[in-house]
């Protein structure tokens, strides 16, 4: 299909023009439909281009080279499928396509139109070939998601705003570094394996690192998911992340320095979920634990570990998404995420409670549900290359992520204390969204013969065999031995309560100092231009005073200099100018 103008298409391109048209469309059973039916165009049309994927030059990888062009010398590759691409590019399309029929009940062109294009330019950006591409849908990304979290309401306008400001930044690092590693190697954008031997490949390791939430980089998502609409913060969870995700996963491939990096961000996070009130916010510190599992095995890179990342992606997409779709649904029917003000709605919300616990049982890999079969890939990719530090530091936050959204999400949402609600079940759109989440979860960790469908979208091929003896029964060890743990500090009162407050991470650094060095800042300008004003007229008036006494008929120069010395000064002005001109043009 690739000798075919349609085969020349970035199949995300389809999925934005669909978002553009939607804007247009008075209809909202049309923008619906469009919606819906986009996502799936797209994932058919990468489908028949990649079909007749080979072996590509100076790859590891077979897919397919399309949608070349030259722009002066530099060479544009805005179609790469390979081995590494298309599970990216398939996930986003499923992603787009649950999420459309989640939003089903929703009438915002804004919501609908943002949602296409945010979900074309990730299917676009994964499927792009060169670094210029790359940057430029890495910042439509950035634009046509800030909608989503302004459609928040009133409280969500300052974050969208930091949002933006975080996006784009990592934006112009990504170019700037793009630029000049393709500088220091011979004007070559192709995205590729680029690794941290040069001042260029750092910054785009910097870039990539904020949209994919590195320590000290990671609280824009805390700071504007919680605040976004119900759908689009389900939306959120799915691209903007795992964009960067897969980013890493081209250009940094066992690159070090992101074990640790990753192992940190598993790490942390576990603390502040157990104390955060805002269930949305726990669920996007989760997300931030569950990356850290990403870049931890890309940075361990070998084929064990690049699978078992690409794999993890896969399911994190739809468990995370089915965990905020489930809070989503609670958020449409109550009007509060906050844990201190839920409890007691497994009684109305019956079908909502099983689905969100499928959810749960799936991030904190259970047995026979979705992480089960993935995220042990990378551990057993540690113990192979003997990193037992990091080993243990993924272990922790394995038996951390069960407690925070395997037991504290449903147990605060659906039981705990009765919070005396009584709610109407979530609207059947949202039903039938998180239930095709749900299968999913379930028949790809199927040991018979489910598990084997994901396993032959990875890269490499593998023969990993994850129900063995040992690791079913260590498993469940680990996870019996969290929920032992949390029933005996419930029961002795020693969890912490949840509280009516908003925590603060590093955020407190741009929130808080960064506006008091802010004000102080515009004080200091303030007082500093109107003494440089009162400077500027009392400068101004005796240079005047001095000129007017220099050249005015009655002035120095009037009187005491020779009458062709006007003449002799500007002819020198122009013998300079000319001299100027000529070195100028050589």
């Amino acid at each position: 299909m690739t000798d075919t103008i349609l085969g020349q298409i970035n199949p995300g391109l389809w999925v934005i023009v669909a978002g553009l048209i939607c804007a247009l469309m008075p209809a909202n059973a049309l923008r619906k439909g469009l919606a819906v039916v986009a996502p799936v165009f797209a994932a058919i049309m990468i489908f028949l281009i990649y079909d007749r994927a080979g072996p590509i030059e100076g790859s590891q990888f077979n897919g397919v080279l399309a949608g070349q062009f030259y722009i002066g010398d530099v060479l544009l590759t805005t179609l790469r499928i390979d081995t590494l691409s298309v599970v990216w590019g398939y996930l986003f399309c499923l992603a787009g396509f649950i999420n459309a029929i989640y939003a089903l009940h929703e009438k915002s062109w804004i919501t609908d139109s943002s949602a296409l294009v945010y979900t074309g330019a990730a299917v676009a950006g994964v499927l792009s070939g060169d670094m210029l591409t790359l940057f430029l849908f890495w910042e439509f990304t950035a634009i046509s998601s800030v909608f989503l979290v302004w459609q928040g309401g009133d409280r969500a306008y300052a974050a969208g705003i930091r949002y933006l400001v975080i996006q784009v930044l990592s934006g112009v690092l990504l170019l700037a570094g793009a630029v000049i590693y393709a500088g220091s190697k011979g004007g070559d954008f192709t995205f590729g394996y680029i690794g941290i031997d040069s001042p260029g490949a750092w910054l785009l390791l910097i870039g990539m690192g904020i949209k994919a939430g590195f320590p000290m980089l990671h609280m824009w998502m805390q700071d504007a998911y919680p605040k976004a609409s119900i759908t689009g913060t389900v939306i959120l969870s799915a691209f903007t992340t795992k964009f960067a995700i897969y980013a890493l996963a081209r250009a940094f491939p066992g690159t070090d320095i992101l074990i640790w990096i990753g192992c940190i961000m598993t790490m942390f996070p576990v603390f502040f979920a157990v104390i955060e009130n805002d269930l949305r916010r726990v669920l996007a510190y989760s997300l931030n634990n569950q990356l850290g599992f990403m870049v931890a095995g890309i940075g361990i890179g070998t084929t064990m570990a690049m699978n078992g990342v690409v794999g993890q992606v896969f399911v994190h997409v739809i468990f995370k998404s089915l965990l905020f779709m489930s809070i989503g649904a609670v958020i449409h029917r109550t009007g509060t995420a906050k844990a201190s003000e839920l409890g007691g709605l497994f009684r109305s919300m019956p079908y909502t409670t099983v689905l969100c616990l499928i959810g749960a049982g799936s991030i904190a890999a259970f047995p026979l549900l979705a992480a089960f079969v993935t995220k042990a890939m990378i551990l057993a990719a540690a113990i192979d290359e003997h990193l037992w530090v990091p080993f243990a530091m993924m272990l922790f936050a394995s038996a951390g992520v069960m407690e925070h959204s395997g037991i504290k999400v449903p147990h605060f949402t659906f039981f705990a204390h009765d919070s005396g609600r009584r709610v109407k079940e979530a609207p059947w759109n949202m039903l039938v969204a998180m239930s095709l989440a749900a299968v999913l979860c379930i028949v790809l960790a199927w040991p018979w013969g489910g598990y084997d469908i994901l396993y032959s979208l990875m890269p490499y091929v593998t023969d990993y065999k994850p129900y063995t003896w040992d690791h079913v029964v260590f498993q469940l060890q680990l996870l019996f031995a969290a929920i032992f743990a949390f029933t005996l500090l419930k029961r002795y009162k020693l969890y912490p309560a949840e509280r009516r407050a908003e925590i603060v991470d590093v955020d407190v650094l741009y929130r808080k100092l960064g506006r008091n060095v802010a004000v102080w800042a515009d004080a200091v300008w303030v007082r500093l231009s109107a003494r440089m004003s009162s400077w500027r007229k009392l400068g101004m008036k005796r240079a005047g005073r001095r000129l007017y006494q220099a050249f005015s008929p009655a002035g120095a120069l009037s009187q005491a200099a020779p009458s062709g010395l006007p003449a002799v000064l500007t002819a020198a002005v122009l013998v300079f100018v000319l001299i100027f001109a000529y070195v100028a043009g050589t």
